[in-house]
């Protein structure tokens, strides 16, 4: 049996809603000849044999539906745009949160929630987090992203109103708690850190038991094309979650997942589609019985430099793991569709000392294959920068790990 997050038994009533997608997939002209008749979603080993949809795929697909929602709005949300082209996904009024919260709660009506998720044109989070709240019953700072200069006041607000919640993806939240830890600014009443968007980055840890030791992670993992898939709690790890009863999580044997959604509600037609994470089914410590997903990260965060794979993920790790340096960005210079430079941006870590920067160069280009081989004709062309911000998405506040620039 290929591994699915569920049973055929638990899946077998869901997947009705498969097969119906499958057709809808069918009649979309430039996909037509990638489902042949023969092929089904009746069962776990007929969806196995489907071929995964990726985010071209399925943007062709939505092209080509319009879906529209049956008793609500429509909404369109973009994901990605980062780095790359923009990606949009559909969801009905409240995104499909009543099914998050009948299972997930970290939130009750006691809390004070802020929402530190970006609120800017399409960017979903936001609304999403404010669904799940509203859901809770709970009080709400619908906060959404700050400037650099903000930081200060709105902190010193928050710990007046003895907030006890905030949401945000990792890269946020890490500005929102290196600013109180700089400034000297406690939350002693926050106990709960929702994220989504991005993977849990472990040097939130450091600030948060500084600014707010009594504060716990909970998380959830998606899309925009998915929606929530899972989540987790305290008690899980950081890269585990627990898939909701209408996600189908199938990790395939070359080490990625894909999801189908069961919801028969669901506007997206959501098939093995492949996010580009790699992962694999596994139990949990938090002691719940059924298959939890393990997500090890992106495949895409290997990037291609004159030939050669860089892994940008473990570049930044290598950066973040040097004294004096809070946190670090690879910026990809184009000219051509050729890479003319590499810069890796470091923040220094607040009062420490300032890294060395030029000792750090050496060591990355030495430890990396690809930056010794791809920059031994013009290893100048290899720079490392301290720099006071990194370059961040300035409508959602996201910090992307990786960012591409055009060199005319």
């Amino acid at each position: 049996m290929t591994a699915f997050s569920l049973s055929p038994e638990a899946a077998g009533p869901g997947l009705a809603v498969a097969a119906r997608t499958l057709e809808r997939l069918r009649g979309v002209p430039a996909l037509a000849a990638r489902y042949p008749r023969h092929l089904g979603a009746d069962s776990l080993e007929r969806l196995a044999a489907l071929p995964p949809l990726a985010k071209d795929d399925l943007n062709t697909a939505l092209a080509h539906l319009e879906p529209t929602a049956e008793h609500a709005a429509t909404w369109l949300f973009q994901s990605g745009g980062s780095t790359g082209a923009p990606q949009v996904g559909h969801a009905p009024t409240g995104f499909y949160m009543a099914g998050v919260h009948a299972h997930w709660q970290p939130l009750d009506r006691s809390d004070l929630f802020v929402n530190a998720w970006g609120a800017g044109r399409m960017w979903g989070a936001h609304f999403l987090a404010a669904a799940l709240a509203d859901l809770s019953g709970c009080r709400i700072i619908a906060l959404g992203s700050v400037s650099r200069e903000e930081y200060g006041p709105w902190l010193e607000f928050l710990a007046a109103r003895r907030v006890t919640a905030i949401g945000g993806t990792p890269s946020v939240l890490r500005l929102w708690f290196a600013h109180a830890r700089a400034a000297g600014i406690g939350l002693p009443a926050l106990r709960k850190v929702l994220w989504l968007g991005e993977a849990w980055q472990p040097q939130l840890a450091a600030d948060l038991a500084e600014v707010a030791p009594q504060a716990r992670r909970w998380g959830m993992f998606g899309s925009t094309e998915t929606w929530v898939v899972g989540t987790n709690t305290p008690d899980c790890p950081a890269d585990v979650f627990h898939p909701l009863p209408h996600q189908l999580v199938h990790a395939a044997p070359d080490g990625l997942l894909d999801f189908t959604s069961l919801d028969p509600a669901t506007l997206n037609p959501v098939l093995r589609y492949r996010t580009g994470d790699a992962g694999g089914l596994t139990g949990c410590p938090c002691g719940r019985p059924e298959p939890a997903m393990r997500v090890l990260g992106r495949r895409d965060s290997v990037v291609q430099v004159r030939g050669l794979g860089l892994d940008v993920d473990e570049l930044i790790a290598r950066a973040e793991r040097t004294p004096g340096v809070a946190r670090a960005q690879v910026v990809l210079t184009e000219r051509g569709g050729r890479a003319s430079g590499v810069d890796v941006l470091v923040v220094p870590a607040g009062p420490a000392p300032a890294p060395d920067v030029e000792r750090l160069r050496t060591e990355l280009f030495s430890a990396t294959f690809t930056l010794g081989t791809a920059f031994q004709h013009d290893p100048e062309a290899f720079r490392v920068r301290p720099v006071e911000e990194l370059v961040s998405n300035g409508r959602t506040g996201k910090t992307a790990a990786l960012v591409v620039r055009e060199e005319s």
